[in-house]
């Protein structure tokens, strides 16, 4: 085995660790999850059945992640967030009668690279979270997020631009519609409302 697994940890034995990998005290990783390489499950985490996940991903502490959930390289989810995975959640059906798992159809929230969820936020399915986005703690996310957008609030609102540092973007001091990182110096092209990293 080229992956860590605490004893206290339950994993499925149809679920697959990319090597490198670590699963924490009290996580629960379910039958036919794909986790790839070098993720990092936090304790109490939860990886929902089927759900895949890239290279390099952290979960942290009780994040909450159901089927069918996607996660690109690199994603980072934050303590105590929740993918859900139900338009219209209801115990029962209209007659009182217990639902169960045939019952209703499960929608996903999809994740791309370099994205970060961040603690005690809520994306509510379907949704598509862009590459190198930010969702700030405790928002709650009911729209498609654009790649390296900054959405706090609930309902979550873009209020910014991030890079991939995840450090907020600057207006250029002499070009419209550019964006610069305060870190990097990269320039970022904004159009129409989406962002685009210059020379990639």
């Amino acid at each position: 085995m080229n992956y860590r697994v605490q004893p206290s940890a339950q994993v499925d034995e149809s679920a697959e660790i990319g090597a490198g990998s670590s699963v924490w005290d009290l996580a629960q990783i379910r039958e036919g999850a794909r986790l790839g390489e070098g993720c990092v499950i936090g304790r109490g985490a939860y990886v929902g059945t089927g759900v895949r996940m890239g290279d390099n991903c952290k979960l942290q502490n009780y994040a909450l992640v159901y089927e069918p959930a996607e996660l690109g390289d690199g994603v980072f989810i934050g303590p105590a967030v929740v993918l859900t995975n139900d338009h219209n959640p209801r115990s029962v059906d209209p007659e009182g009668k217990q639902k169960r798992g045939g019952d209703w159809e499960a929608v996903g929230v999809k994740i791309a690279d370099g994205a970060s969820i961040g603690a005690r936020s809520v994306c509510v399915a379907p949704i598509s979270i862009g590459r190198w986005a930010m969702v700030a703690a405790g928002a709650v996310v009911t729209k498609d997020v654009p790649d390296f957008a900054l959405v706090v609030g609930v309902p979550a609102r873009r209020v910014g631009w991030v890079g991939r540092t995840g450090a907020k973007l600057v207006e250029h001091a002499t070009q419209t519609g550019v964006w610069e990182c305060p870190r990097t110096g990269s320039l970022y092209e904004e159009k129409d409302g989406t962002l685009t990293e210059r020379n990639a």
